[in-house]
């Protein structure tokens, strides 16, 4: 961990005191973010899976035409 500046001013230094004791480590925090719950991950791929055909099933096809053509329109856009 680098050691950061203390500052001289009391009110400031109190402060950063309280914050350092009070935070959990980065590396702790990083960690928790990057696991998963394996339920909640197949759960949100199969509400996924089956998202998709559902709408496009729903959509009329003038509907689809327009969402698709929008769509290449953006991504024509951002490459010139």
């Amino acid at each position: 961990m680098a050691k950061k500046k203390r500052s001289s001013d009391l009110n400031v230094l109190a402060s950063q005191i309280v914050t350092e004791a009070t935070q959990e480590p980065q590396e702790q925090l990083q960690a928790l973010a990057k696991e998963k719950n394996p339920a909640a991950v197949a759960l949100g791929r199969l509400g996924g899976l089956k998202g998709g055909p559902a709408r496009a099933k729903k959509l009329s096809s003038k509907k689809m035409k327009a969402i698709a053509q929008k769509a290449a329109k953006v991504r024509w856009a951002k490459r010139s």
